[in-house]
């Protein structure tokens, strides 16, 4: 069977994406996805995605880690999936979307590469000793630190992701940076168990974070550069609660093709779709 793909990226976050609105894909194979997602033996991937008709809204975002599990909320991915839904017609300048943790609305440029997605509102951030832990949507740790450039992000991201305390569920491991003019932010992702170059709700978290740091409240801007590129967020923030969160960058179709992933009775839907 060859499957139709489109491939996008935000900030070098980078994702396949499918058009399922008709249900033919079975896409609860994680070896498939998996191995879509390898960088040497697929097309390659922080992760997938597949565009799916639910009713009352635009689209659904059904999205899977790079190691074929489903994923909690993946904002840079949030954004592609917009950007592919303006490619594919079913949107112009607006949506609303369903994705894992609800609904969201995103705007997207005429020239559709870049989106504005409103993400969850937040209201819990607790402390881990000098980190702050929050969930945009998925679980973040955010920590302060010094000569970013040089962190082996890898290993100290990874011993922190399985420690006993987050190890069963595993968090997103965020390190950031202070810059004349926001913040540099280097993540290392679960699912993917590695540094990728960008993650969404990751600089959500790391802005939020920042902004309960330095006690700034009310309508917040934080520009914030990661090694694919920047990305900005917009909020509210009244002491307690985080609203109105708009995170905002470029979302790019790299190129479309079509992959053999083997016999049609192993990897189509039938009669089940999600």
């Amino acid at each position: 069977m060859k499957l139709n793909f489109y491939k996008y990226q935000g900030a070098g976050n980078d994702f396949i994406l499918v058009d399922n609105r008709e249900g033919r894909v079975n896409h609860r194979n994680p070896k498939l996805i998996s191995t879509l997602c390898d960088r040497r033996f697929g097309i390659g991937g922080d992760g997938m995605m597949f565009l799916q008709k639910q009713e009352g809204y635009d689209f659904e975002m059904v999205y899977y880690n790079a190691d074929g599990q489903p994923s909690s909320m993946c904002g840079n991915g949030g954004r592609c999936i917009v950007a592919f839904a303006k490619f594919l017609g079913v949107i112009e300048n607006e949506t609303n979307f369903l994705a894992v943790d609800g609904p969201h609305y995103a705007k997207i440029s005429a020239s559709g590469d870049w989106v504005s997605l409103q993400m969850i509102d937040v209201e819990h951030v607790t402390r881990d000793n000098e980190a702050y832990v929050m969930n945009t949507g998925s679980p973040h740790y955010v920590q302060l630190v010094n000569d970013l450039e040089y962190k082996d992000v890898f290993t100290e991201g990874r011993a922190i992701r399985n420690n006993p305390t987050y190890l069963s569920k595993g968090i997103n491991v965020n390190f950031v940076q202070p810059l004349d003019e926001g913040y540099f932010v280097r993540t290392y992702e679960r699912g993917v168990e590695d540094e990728t170059y960008a993650c969404g709700t990751g600089v959500t978290a790391v802005a939020l974070a920042m902004a309960k740091e330095n006690k700034q409240t009310g309508t917040i801007s934080t520009p914030i550069k990661v090694l694919g590129g920047n990305l900005n967020l917009h909020f509210n923030y009244d002491g307690i609660r985080f609203t109105n969160i708009f995170l905002e960058g470029p979302a790019v179709k790299v190129f479309e093709g079509e992959v053999e992933v083997g016999d049609l009775a192993e990897y189509k839907a039938a009669e089940q779709t999600v």
